[in-house]
């Protein structure tokens, strides 16, 4: 049954994306500790988000924002959480183990992962614990950290929090403000059932605060948004494909037996610093590792099929600048947050328009400029006109320069394929929330 969203008659606060605003974090009235983790990682002014949705997250009130990656709404979310806890604490005898204040849910290891080590770095002077629970890293250590430490914040992903919960080894009746990160990529990734599941075992929603964050808002996603918030405000960014005057985006028109050399020649450029280079399957990303290795590029692949300890020391070596390309799919894409990235490559062009967008930002970050250069070929050339729709602009359409087209020092690597892949893409409450404020 279609649920309507209880603040679908209001009209959305809109708001263009610049970098930052002239509300000051120091006008908040945020808790003097917060306060000082907030300078200490060189934030003063708030981001379009920020000072959209803190004047009504710190009031209490429920909140459903438009937000791409990148806008800062991580930072509002875990001030919202960080400074609620110093508001209202709770007892050291009426703490127990197992029993986070605060659960934050998102859809990848690496989001989670970057979320956690954000509000480490805010509770840095609070005293609130952070722990993350999500798979591919060590199980029984998440579980002892779970069993035997008293949790504030707890980081997860859907499917390793299902895992704890079923062994007991978390409980989420005393939750007083849920976070749930990315959701239009959760219900893309399949995670929306686990999500339901793992709601129902929170405090119910008049006696929690509900925070929920996601890059488009189709209809759902608000379907979903009305059963988990409770009279929630609706917030609206312009999406960032409005800031892409930081990012000089060009188009290549390419032959299929073109991209390679194109790239790898690309690549050679001294400007290209650190570049990630985007596919729409993880066999094209296999092949585009193997292939830049071949010609001697200093390359490493970024999947989901990558163990994650792998994951975190290549991004390691990427910030490092031991690797000059990482290889990478959408999803796990959406995980890389490093700063410095000086080109973006689509190999192929991603059948969603908001893919393109959430590639392309990943370079020309913290007021740095970035360069995103399209292949576009016969097999892929028919998404342009919906990404143009969507940024609403002409992209730059050319053919590669003599210079790209110069043939590869080392011989292809030959292939023999079978069948193509299917598919184009690979509880009781203490009684001690706080209050809304009118």
């Amino acid at each position: 049954m279609t649920q309507e969203l209880e603040t679908a008659e209001q009209a959305p606060v809109t708001t263009n994306l610049a970098q930052t605003t002239s509300v000051r974090f120091a006008d908040l009235n945020l808790d003097k500790r917060l306060q000082q983790a907030i300078a200490s990682v060189g934030f003063e002014y708030c981001t379009p988000i920020q000072a959209e949705t803190l004047p009504y997250t710190l009031a209490c009130h429920d909140l459903i924002g438009q937000a791409q990656t990148g806008t800062g709404k991580t930072a509002a979310f875990l001030i919202t959480a960080i400074q609620g806890m110093l508001e209202t604490p709770v007892p050291d005898d009426q703490r127990f183990a197992s029993e986070p204040r605060v659960l934050a849910l998102a859809p990848t290891r690496e989001l989670a992962m970057q979320i956690a080590k954000d509000a480490e770095q805010l509770c840095e002077h609070t005293g609130h614990r952070v722990v993350t629970v999500v798979g591919g890293m060590n199980y029984d250590k998440q579980r002892d950290q779970l069993q035997n430490e008293i949790v504030d914040i707890l980081v997860a992903t859907p499917g390793r929090l299902i895992d704890f919960l079923g062994s007991q080894d978390v409980f989420l009746d005393q939750i007083d403000l849920l976070i749930l990160d990315e959701a239009d990529r959760m219900l893309d990734m399949g995670f929306i059932p686990d999500v339901k599941r793992i709601i129902r075992r929170c405090t119910d929603k008049d006696n929690r605060q509900t925070l929920l964050f996601s890059a488009t808002f189709n209809q759902d996603v608000l379907n979903l948004a009305s059963m988990w918030t409770h009279g929630a405000e609706f917030i609206e960014i312009e999406p960032q494909q409005k800031t892409a005057e930081r990012v000089k985006q060009t188009v290549y028109l390419v032959g299929a037996d073109e991209k390679l050399p194109v790239l790898v020649n690309y690549l050679k450029r001294p400007e290209v610093e650190k570049a990630i280079v985007f596919a729409n399957r993880r066999d094209q990303c296999r092949d585009l590792d193997e292939d830049l290795r071949n010609q001697g590029v200093k390359v490493a692949l970024m999947s989901g099929e990558i163990a994650q300890n792998k994951r975190l020391k290549t991004l390691d070596q990427f910030k490092r600048g031991d690797i000059q390309v990482l290889v990478a799919t959408d999803v796990a894409g959406r995980g890389i947050h490093v700063e410095g990235v000086s080109h973006v490559f689509n190999y192929n062009l991603p059948d969603n328009a908001e893919d393109y967008v959430h590639r392309i930002g990943r370079t020309g970050r913290a007021g740095q400029h970035g360069v995103s250069i399209s292949f576009a070929g016969e097999d892929d050339a028919y998404a342009l006109p919906a990404i143009e729709s969507y940024i609403s602009q002409k992209l730059t359409t050319s053919v590669p320069e003599e210079e790209l087209m110069q043939e590869l020092e080392q011989p292809l690597i030959q292939r023999r394929r079978g069948r193509r892949p299917q598919g184009s893409n690979s509880g009781g409450q203490r009684g001690r929330p706080r209050q809304r404020r009118s």
